[in-house]
């Protein structure tokens, strides 16, 4: 069976027994087109290590129209993904170069982007006046950093999701796992106000707003995650907030910072933060580094 088929078929497994999500089997489907039409070959038994060799080399080489190359993240994404597909063909007996031989690249230390808490105050301040389109957006940012959400999961989530009395609701996230999170009293407070000024019937959450403020023509009105960095970029501008790039993930990093400064384990920040594994949590050591170097100025070597 040629290695255009198996890809095919390894994608449907990843659909249909893995339950990826699309924007898993597009971006696989993506690292994969890549690396066949850089390998060249049609059998699985022609790959060997040293075309594969040559393709992380590609990938290292490899610039966009504007020279800038990948990032060393974005080259193991790529490689995740050869190896995951090496995997699947060895269950399949097919006899090819083995995952295990397939190693991942060094990345560069991760720095996350936080906000300090006046900053913080003042970002979710942002947003003036009694208008549908400024409840809304006090009520986005008021539900970015309460829960930690990815802005992916804001933007899918549907109204009758959220318990406002009880403060909390389930998110479907990345792998298609489920997980509860907890909306602040404040978060609580803003978002029942913003229900409270709709007149439309869309599902969605948070909705994009007509000029005329007429809902009835309009067929889907749900907001996109683009929307949703705009505006965040938007209000933190407003908030004279300079020198940090602010993002929907600026307000997942702060939550994470925030939990942490305040004493929350990191096992507990992962399972709120929906992470897979606590060495993608421990990008957040930033804050327990400080936090023990105030242990150890007030307790070491006291005479």
């Amino acid at each position: 069976m040629d290695l255009k088929t198996l890809k095919i078929q390894y994608l449907e497994h990843l659909e249909i027994e893995k339950n990826r999500s699309p924007k898993t089997l597009e971006n696989y489907g993506r690292y994969l087109d890549r690396f066949l039409g850089f390998a060249k070959v049609a059998k699985a038994e022609d790959l060997d290590e040293e075309r594969i060799r040559q393709y992380r080399l590609y990938l290292n080489r490899l610039t966009d129209t504007d020279g800038q190359s990948l990032k060393k993240v974005t080259q193991n994404y790529h490689i995740i993904a050869l190896r995951s597909f090496l995997k699947y063909l060895a269950k399949r007996g097919v006899r090819t170069v083995s995952a295990e031989k397939v190693e991942l690249g060094k990345q560069e230390d991760r720095h996350v982007t936080f906000l300090e808490r006046n900053e913080l105050d003042r970002l979710l301040e942002a947003p003036e006046g009694t208008g549908l389109d400024a409840l809304r957006d006090r009520a986005m940012l008021q539900m970015l950093f309460s829960t930690g959400m990815r802005v992916s999961e804001l933007c899918s989530m549907d109204r009758n999701k959220i318990d406002l009395k009880r403060g909390e609701l389930s998110v479907l996230g990345k792998g298609r796992k489920i997980r509860l999170v907890f909306l602040s009293d404040d978060a609580r407070e803003h978002i029942a106000r913003y229900l409270a000024q709709r007149s439309d019937v869309d599902e969605a959450l948070f909705i994009r707003i007509p000029k005329n403020k007429n809902f009835s023509k309009e067929s889907d009105l749900r907001l996109t995650p683009r929307s949703v960095q705009r505006m965040v970029r938007k209000y933190a501008v407003k908030a004279g907030i300079m020198g940090k790039q602010v993002s929907p993930h600026t307000l997942r990093h702060s939550y994470a910072t925030d939990l942490l400064r305040n004493g929350a384990d990191i096992r507990s920040v992962q399972a709120m933060l929906g992470h897979s594994s606590v060495t993608t949590t421990q990008i957040y050591t930033h804050v327990t580094d400080t936090q023990l170097r105030e242990v150890h100025k007030k307790f070491h070597d006291k005479k």
